[in-house]
C-alpha cells in the first residue's frame, strides 16, 4: 500500500506533474510548426508523416505497459525512468542527420513518453479524493490549452531564429528539472513483492498494437501489404490474450479490463476520442477550403475546443455537487453531439463563430466525459490496479484517435469521389497538397462545391460517432458507492 497521500507535498508534486505534462503537450505543435523546416534541411519528405506516426505509435504501444509497471514498481521510478528516455530522445532527434535517423529518435521519445500521462494522471488519483479531483484536472486542462497556444509560437520563433534542434532540446531543461522536484517531493511507499513483469506479454501485445496503427495511417499500401499487417495483428493479438490468462502477473488483466464499468469507460473514451481527432482534422480544411478564411481563424475555431474542455473540468465540482454524477456524465456528454451538428448547418457562406461554436459545446462535453470516466474508473479499483486502469483510458482515447483519423479521412476521400469526376478529383486531390490549395480551392466555386458536399459527409461521420459516444455513457454504471462519493463532493465543496 502507498502513503504517498499521506508524506507527499501535494500543491508541489501537482505543480511538476502540470511541467512534466507540459513537456509532452507542447511536443505535437511545436514540432509540426518546425517540420517544414527540418524536411528542407535534412530532406527526405517521403518520410514526414512518419516522424508523427513513429512518437505516436510507440506512446499508444506502452503506455498500458507503463502503467502496469507502476502497480508494481510504485509511480515514482517509473515516471522518472519514462523521463529520462524521453530526454534521451529528445537530445538525439536534435543530433539527427537525416529523416530516417529522426523517425528512430522519434520512436524512443514516443517510448519514454509513453509512461509520462498515464502515470501522473495515477499520481492525482493517489493524492486526491473524488471531490478534489475536479479542480485539479481542470489545471491539468489548462496545460494542454495553454501548449496548443504556446506551441505554435515558439516553434515558429525558435526555427527563424535559432537552430530547429532547439525545439527538441527545449524539452532537457524541463524535464531535468521534473526528475529533480520528483526524487525531493514525491514520497511513496510502496510494499514491493517478487513480481514477474511479463515480457513476452509486453512483446505480443506491442507487435499486435503496432500491427494495427500502421495497417490503419498506411492505408494507401498494396493489398497484401495491408493483409499481412491484419494476419500479424490478429495472430500475435490471439497469442498474447493466451499468454495473459496464464501469466501471474499479467501486463493486462483480462477481468479488470472486462469490468463493466471499465469496458464502457474505455468504449466511451474510444468513441469520443475518433469524433473529436475527426473535429480536429476536417474542421480547419473546411474554414479555409470553403469559408475561404485564413489559417489563423481555423486556428480560433478550434481554439475554442481547448476552451471548452478546461472550462468543463474546472466547473465539474460544481455540476456534481448540484446533480450528482450520474446526471453530470449523461446529461453533459449530450453537449458533445450537440456541438458535432453545428457542423451540419455549415455553409460556405456561414460565419467561423458556427463552427467555434460548435467546437466549444463538443470540447465541453469531451471534458465532462473525459473527467468523470477517470474518476469513477480510478475509484473503483484498488492502489495496486490504478495505475493499470488509468493506463486503459489513456490508451483508448489513443487508439480512438488513431480509428477517427483513418476512418473520418477515407470518408472525406469517398466523398471526393463521389461528387467530383475523375479529373476533378485528381486535381482536387493535387491542391490539398499544395501549400495554398486551400486558398485556391475558396476561390474556385465549382471545386469549392465539391468540397463542401465531400466535408459534409464527414462531419455526418463525426455526428453518428458523437451520438454513439453519448449512448455509451448510459452504459458506464454509476452504482451507490458512486452516488455517495458525488454526495460527498457537496459536502467537501461547500467546505471550501
Amino acid at each position: 500500500m502507498s502513503n504517498v497521500a499521506q508524506r507527499s507535498n501535494r500543491v508541489l508534486i501537482v505543480a511538476t506533474i502540470m511541467l512534466a505534462t507540459f513537456m509532452v503537450a507542447i511536443e505535437a505543435t511545436i514540432v509540426a510548426t518546425a517540420m517544414p523546416r527540418i524536411v528542407g534541411e535534412l530532406g527526405g519528405f517521403s518520410y514526414y508523416s512518419w516522424v508523427f506516426s513513429a512518437f505516436l505509435l510507440a506512446q499508444s504501444t506502452t503506455t498500458v505497459i507503463y502503467g502496469k509497471l507502476s502497480d508494481i514498481f510504485g509511480r515514482k521510478p517509473v515516471l522518472i525512468g519514462g523521463i529520462l528516455i524521453f530526454l534521451v530522445g529528445s537530445l538525439l532527434c536534435g543530433l539527427a542527420w537525416s529523416m530516417m535517423s529522426l523517425v528512430l529518435f522519434r520512436l524512443l521519445q514516443g517510448l519514454g513518453a509513453g509512461a509520462i500521462q498515464p502515470v501522473t494522471m495515477t499520481i492525482i488519483g493517489d493524492l486526491f479524493k473524488l471531490e478534489e479531483r475536479g479542480r485539479v484536472q481542470g489545471a491539468m486542462a489548462t496545460v494542454w490549452a495553454t501548449s496548443a497556444v504556446v506551441g505554435p509560437l515558439a516553434g515558429g520563433i525558435i526555427v527563424d531564429n535559432i537552430s530547429w534542434a532547439w525545439i527538441f532540446w527545449i524539452n532537457l531543461p524541463i524535464g531535468v528539472i521534473s526528475i529533480i522536484a520528483f526524487m525531493v517531493f514525491l514520497k511513496e511507499d510502496v510494499a514491493h513483492k517478487q513480481a514477474k513483469i511479463d515480457y513476452l506479454g509486453s512483446v505480443l501485445f506491442s507487435i499486435s498494437i503496432v500491427a494495427l496503427l500502421v495497417m490503419l495511417t498506411e492505408t494507401g499500401a498494396s493489398a497484401w501489404v495491408l493483409l499481412s499487417l491484419f494476419a500479424v495483428f490478429v495472430v500475435t493479438g490471439l497469442l498474447f490474450l493466451a499468454q495473459e490468462k496464464r501469466a501471474p502477473e499479467p501486463i493486462i488483466s483480462i477481468p479488470l479490463w472486462s469490468r463493466r464499468l471499465i469496458a464502457t469507460s474505455n468504449a466511451a473514451t474510444l468513441l469520443a476520442g475518433m469524433a473529436l481527432i475527426g473535429l480536429s482534422t476536417i474542421l480547419p480544411l473546411y474554414v479555409q477550403g470553403v469559408l475561404g478564411r485564413s489559417p489563423l481563424v481555423a486556428g480560433f475555431t478550434l481554439t475554442m475546443l481547448v476552451v471548452g474542455w478546461p472550462l468543463a473540468v474546472m466547473l465539474s465540482s460544481r455540476f456534481y455537487k448540484a446533480f450528482g454524477i450520474r446526471r453530470t456524465l449523461r446529461v453533459g456528454s449530450l453537449m458533445f453531439p450537440f456541438g458535432a451538428c453545428f457542423l451540419l448547418f455549415l455553409t460556405p457562406e456561414s460565419s467561423p463563430v458556427v463552427a467555434g461554436a460548435g467546437s466549444f459545446f463538443m470540447g465541453f462535453g469531451m471534458g465532462l466525459i473525459s473527467l468523470t470516466s477517470i474518476v469513477l474508473v480510478q475509484d473503483s479499483v484498488e492502489w495496486s490496479m490504478r495505475g493499470s486502469a488509468t493506463a486503459s483510458i489513456i490508451f483508448a482515447r489513443s487508439l480512438g484517435n488513431t480509428l477517427g483519423a483513418t476512418v473520418l479521412g477515407a470518408i472525406l476521400n469517398a466523398g471526393i469521389n463521389h461528387y467530383a469526376s475523375g479529373a476533378a478529383a485528381a486535381g482536387l486531390h493535387a491542391a490539398l497538397n499544395q501549400p495554398t490549395g486551400l486558398s485556391t480551392l475558396a476561390a474556385d466555386p465549382a471545386i469549392r462545391a465539391v468540397f463542401n458536399a465531400a466535408l459534409h459527409w464527414s462531419f455526418w461521420g463525426v455526428v453518428v460517432v458523437a451520438v454513439l459516444t453519448f449512448f455509451t455513457t448510459w452504459l458506464i454504471p454509476v452504482g451507490p458507492s458512486q452516488k455517495r462519493e458525488g454526495a460527498a463532493v457537496a459536502s467537501e465543496a461547500a467546505s471550501h
